[in-house]
This record gives structure tokens, sequence and C-alpha cells, in this order.
């Protein structure tokens, strides 16, 4: 199918993994508000825990770099992808006819940016909890699709408060959304993109236990934290 080798494609999963891993919710509490996310609250360096622990001044721009980061990580592998197949990247997802090729390896970015993002290379490969991050990745691949599922996590938070429990739900309403949207995709793409759900859901194991005891902390744009959850 390709013209050239994949080492071009490969070295674009491996910069995707890097960028990904940028724990920028670690260096926005630390710039703005000299503050270690990694030691308050649930010690964690996405969003929610930026927003407890350093207000709306730390949370919005973690959350817009870890969005932009799946943005990032999907397009810049089409933009490979097609270079490399010498086609257009609006053409990459349906590469092969949708047998499994073009499609494939975006999902495969999508993966590579969510591993990037929790498993952050410059933090002892520990990071955040992926849910900013994946939905980056669905508006790389598919804004009507994003919007979807990010219409699912802020009807969810609204009614319950609880970002984990909005963040779970949209994930797991991926292997029923996927088949649904994308059709005409292959098999591997849909699986793919599920076990992203199944990845995110993981790197909520500890709030999946607090929403179980009744214990896990509720959206609040005026609570501060400034010691560890116990």
């Amino acid at each position: 199918m390709f013209g050239a080798s994949w080492w071009p494609l490969i070295l674009t999963y491996i910069l995707t993994f890097l960028v990904c891993g940028i724990p920028f919710g670690k260096i926005f509490a630390r710039f703005f508000g000299k503050i270690d996310l990694q030691k308050v609250g649930s010690g964690n360096i996405g969003t929610t825990n930026a927003l407890r622990a350093g207000g709306p001044k730390v949370a919005i721009p973690t959350l817009l770099c870890d969005v932009l980061k799946g943005v990032f990580g999907v397009n810049i592998v089409r933009l490979a992808v097609a270079n490399m197949a010498r086609i257009e990247p609006v053409d990459v997802l349906a590469l092969n006819g949708g047998a499994g090729i073009g499609d494939t390896l975006l999902a495969i970015a999508g993966l590579v940016c969510l591993c990037g993002h929790i498993f952050s290379p410059y933090l002892h490969f520990k990071g955040g909890k992926g849910i900013a991050t994946g939905v980056g990745v669905l508006f790389g691949l598919s804004w009507p699709f994003a919007l979807l599922h990010l219409g699912i996590f802020i009807v969810v938070v609204a009614f319950t408060r609880l970002v984990s429990l909005g963040s779970i739900i949209t994930v797991l309403a991926l292997p029923i959304t996927v088949p649904l949207y994308f059709a005409g995709d292959s098999l591997s793409f849909k699986v793919i993109l599920s076990l992203l759900g199944l990845l995110i859901v993981w790197a909520h194991r500890s709030n999946v236990r607090k929403l179980l005891n009744g214990t896990e902390s509720k959206l609040s744009f005026s609570k501060r934290v400034d010691k560890m959850d116990e």
C-alpha cells in the first residue's frame, strides 16, 4: 500500500506519545498557583484535580491543552498516513475501502494518545485519567461524534455533579455508539476505540471505588483542597 517504509509512521507514533505525555496540569498548577497537583486532592494531574486545587485559572488551560493533545495526535498521524499513501488527509479514514488500514492506523493513534497521557514518560509513567485527551481523540476523528459524547458527559455531570461518573458513562457508551456512527469502518477500528473506553475506565478505578462507597467528591468551582484526599 505505501510507497515508503513504515518508519515515518512509527516515528510519528513515538512523537505522539511524547507530546501527549506532557503533564500540562502539573505545569500550569506550578506556574499559576505554586501547587504540586500530585500532592493535593486526588493527586491526579487532570482538569478536575486542577480545578479543586487551583481553580479555573489552572483548570481551563489544563483542559484545553489536554484536549488539544488528542486532536494533535490523531491529526499528525493522519498527515503521516496521507503522505505515505499519497492521498488527501480527509481520505485516510476510508483508505483501502474501509478494509481496516487507514481507520485502524487512526484508532491506534488514539490509543497512543491516551497511553501517553495516562502513562506520562515525564512523571515515571504516571499521569492523568484520559477523559479530556480522549475527547480530543474523538474530535480528531469526527467532531460530530465528539460532540455527541461531550453532550453525554455534560448531561451526566449537570445532574450528578460527579465528573468521574460522567467520564465513565461517556466512555462506556463507545461500544454502542462507535458501531452505529462508524458503521462502514473496520472491525479493528471499532474494537480499538472500544478499548480506549476500557482504558479510561481502568484509569478511573479509584473513582469507581469511591462512587460505590459514596465518598466521591462532587464538582465545585469554589471549594479548594490543599492536602491529599483521605
